[in-house]
């Protein structure tokens, strides 16, 4: 199945996230198909750069979302 999902990057303590799309099967911070965008939580308030585009062309290929990252795309007007 594929899934949208993050992945950590950043350093030690300061975590940032990629948005990409990944077989479920690979690991979190492993091989993945398309990279979708970044969310860096570190920073008041939270900085998320999203593709849209990208992003609606994964949903509507059947890619599902965690729940991270359907209430990002919530927040960002991508998922209703």
């Amino acid at each position: 199945m594929v899934k949208i999902r993050l992945t950590r990057t950043g350093a030690k303590k300061a975590p940032s996230y990629r948005v990409v799309v990944a077989d479920s099967r690979y690991p979190r911070d492993g091989r993945f198909i398309d990279i979708i965008g970044t969310y860096n939580p570190m920073v008041t308030p939270a900085e998320v750069k999203l593709d849209a585009d990208k992003a609606k062309d994964w949903l509507s290929k059947g890619a599902q979302p965690t729940e991270t990252v359907k209430s990002l795309f919530k927040k960002n007007g991508i998922l209703a």
